[in-house]
């Protein structure tokens, strides 16, 4: 396994570094190895040329350029065992635990334009987002490596084939973990990763989400890869309707202008799993990354798939399921019935344990973010702070429903 193979000795690989406005590469290397000090004495206040946002923007980075003989070696030429379906591998690179995933450029980019963003890209920390390690470039193929999180992605925590009837998301918190963290980390990479660049994940979906043991918190994967691949196309799940008898699913990458064909066979996007937002025309933005997130957040609530097909024999036609339309008639129609409707909506192996009225409030949030106009759709700060306000509730909740473990017990007799 390449896990296991030896650490590839090669030289120091270069480092991206930012713009520098006043100091020398050697000026910054010299100030960087001995101790920063800063002089409270001085007259200079913390928000001048001496604060902490200009001295981190002076800092040098150290994103790796691997040398793609390194990626061939760490890989066995990439005959070692996939990570994933996609073309990934898990190995040991310089001694880290990494994951390296092989991507196809989408349209040419230029080498600063890649360091730039590169850079941008692992500046960005968060305890909810995989880190970006580094990259290496071999002809049309970019390889994008990151650090290797144990455990399972969102999808297969809801849903194990084998076993229907089971999910390791078995509690409320779990789940509420879960949102609250997934929130926390789009809110970062919309508003704060950047600095002060828009950046948009463009790929949430359930299997983009892993889940750690044995807290259960959420990780996002992937962050910053539509960025570096210059990807103006994405992964869509095409389905074929061929007159009015059959529906074909299959996978494919379709560019903008495949989106229509003319003739008798008519051809609808759904985007990846349902995930794509209705307004989609080849631009992802952070709108639509809201838009799938509210998925994401219903299908954690239901542990159902964002779009399910099902076989109508009396019709001999296949109808189509949406999460978001199941959610929208949970919370709809009438107040009195709208608790009853939850309970079972929502998913079965939570044993009717949860607190309804947070459960609702959830829901509600998740379908404001798939909102059909776009600029309906709250931003990821407001979000993120109604869930972290719901999962304090939560919380509240769990501790007060709580079996009592602090006591003892005797059988004797009295």
């Amino acid at each position: 396994m390449c896990g296991n193979k030896p650490s590839v000795k090669a030289d120091e690989p270069d480092s991206i570094t930012p713009r520098r406005t006043s100091r020398s590469t050697a000026e910054t290397r010299s100030s960087t190895r001995s101790n920063i000090n800063i002089d409270t004495s001085s007259n200079a206040s913390v928000s001048s040329k001496t604060s902490l946002s200009s001295l981190r923007n002076s800092l040098p980075e150290n994103t790796h350029i691997y040398d793609i003989s390194e990626i061939r070696h760490a890989t066995n030429n990439f005959l070692a065992k996939r990570f994933s379906a996609a073309p990934s591998w898990r190995c040991s690179l310089r001694g880290k635990d990494v994951v390296v995933f092989q991507r196809k450029f989408r349209r040419p980019i230029q080498e600063s334009e890649l360091r730039d963003k590169l850079s941008v890209i692992y500046r960005s920390h968060h305890i909810t987002i995989i880190k970006l390690v580094g990259a290496s470039i071999s002809g049309d193929y970019i390889y994008l490596v990151y650090d290797f999180v144990s455990g399972g992605n969102l999808s297969d925590c809801l849903r194990n084939k084998r076993n229907p009837d089971f999910t390791v998301l078995s509690t409320w918190m779990s789940r509420m973990q879960i949102a609250t963290d997934l929130a926390s980390g789009l809110d970062y990479i919309h508003n704060n990763a950047g600095l002060k660049v828009n950046l948009v994940h463009k790929y949430v979906k359930s299997s983009s989400v892993i889940v750690t043991e044995p807290a259960y918190f959420a990780k996002i994967c992937h962050f910053g890869t539509a960025e570096l691949c210059g990807e103006t196309v994405v992964e869509q799940k095409v389905v074929e309707r061929v007159g009015d008898d059959e529906i074909v699913e299959v996978e494919a990458e379709a560019e903008v202008k495949k989106l229509t064909r003319s003739g008798s066979r008519t051809v609808q996007f759904e985007g990846v799993n349902g995930y794509m937002a209705p307004e989609f025309r080849g631009i992802v933005t952070q709108n639509s990354d809201v838009y799938a997130f509210g998925v994401v957040v219903l299908e954690l609530l239901s542990g159902e798939e964002p779009v399910k097909y099902r076989y109508d024999k009396e019709t001999g036609t296949h109808v189509k399921t949406l999460v978001v339309e199941t959610a929208s008639y949970a919370v709809g129609g009438e107040v009195s019935e709208t608790e009853g409707r939850l309970r079972r909506w929502v998913d079965s192996r939570l044993k009717d344990s949860f607190p309804v009225a947070v459960a609702e409030k959830l829901t509600r949030i998740a379908l404001d973010c798939v909102e059909e106009d776009p600029n309906k759709r709250p931003n990821m700060s407001r979000v993120a702070g109604k869930i972290s306000k719901l999962y304090l509730d939560s919380k509240k909740w769990a501790d007060t429903f709580r079996v009592p473990n602090d006591f003892t017990s005797s059988f004797a007799p009295r």
